[in-house]
């Protein structure tokens, strides 16, 4: 007897969603467990239920499909969906398990099915397919951060990117001119950020190490960072941040 096959659809559009399940009832020994509406929650639910298979929209706002997976350390076998044209795919087709290009058809759905059920019945063979994915998120070198202004999802230079910050429990990154909201904790936003260029000044603020123009000295210990965006931002450095900061720029 066939096993049922779990899996989460991830996908930040309705309509999006609901052919995607469409799909799947039509196809025999499989479970829709669960779905997600963006990177956030893909990650919670993942956790949570732990799918044999994720079909994963790459182009999500705050935290797209490939940052899903790198925020895994057991990512599930996943399917691609996206809307990119088979050029821009051909990168992602070599290190994933399956990609699925919208509008999806029925027989190319059902095709990245099987070949699913194929690769979790092969045991180690799984592995190496996953490994292959990891490859693929550990080579990307995406230098660039999704960020929300407004409606838009505008993809910011993280070299641009002078400070981050806490405003009313949201987080913010900051450029010289401009301020964008992220779906990101601030801890989760520190894990994407290279360490040897951005660095934690404070529980609610991370600065770019490149950006910062003074360290002025405050009280009870503490100091004020300040950053060349147009405010000339101030932010506080906690006294425990103080000492790996100096071993950065002694003083």
């Amino acid at each position: 007897m066939t096993a049922t096959m779990k899996i989460l659809v991830v996908d930040d559009e309705d309509l999006a969603r609901a052919r995607i399940k469409a799909l799947l009832e039509g196809i025999d020994d499989v479970e829709c467990v669960g779905e997600a509406a963006n990177g956030l929650q893909a990650v919670e639910r993942i956790r949570e239920l732990s799918p044999d298979v994720v079909i994963l929209d790459i182009q999500m706002p705050g935290m797209d499909g490939l940052e899903v997976v790198d925020a895994l350390d057991e990512p599930p076998l996943i399917v691609f969906a996206t809307a990119y044209d088979e050029y821009a795919i051909r990168a992602f087709e070599v290190n994933s398990i399956d990609y699925l290009l919208k509008p999806i058809e029925r027989n190319r759905f059902a095709e990245a099915i099987a070949r699913a059920r194929a690769l979790l019945s092969e045991g180690p063979e799984l592995g190496e397919q996953l490994e292959r994915l990891a490859g693929l998120l550990r080579s990307r070198g995406v230098n660039r951060l999704p960020v929300q202004k407004g409606k838009r999802i505008i993809l910011v230079d993280l070299a641009d990117i002078t400070w981050a910050g806490v405003a009313d429990e949201l987080v913010f990154v900051h450029t010289k001119k401009e301020r964008y909201l992220v779906n990101l904790t601030m801890t989760e936003l520190e894990s994407r950020l290279d360490p040897g260029t951005f660095f934690r000044i404070h529980r609610s603020s991370i600065v770019n190490l490149n950006h910062v123009v003074e360290i002025v000295p405050w009280f009870s210990g503490k100091y004020k960072v300040i950053v060349d965006d147009a405010e000339r931002s101030e932010l506080v450095l906690s006294r425990a941040r103080a000492k790996s900061l100096r071993e950065i720029f002694p003083w």
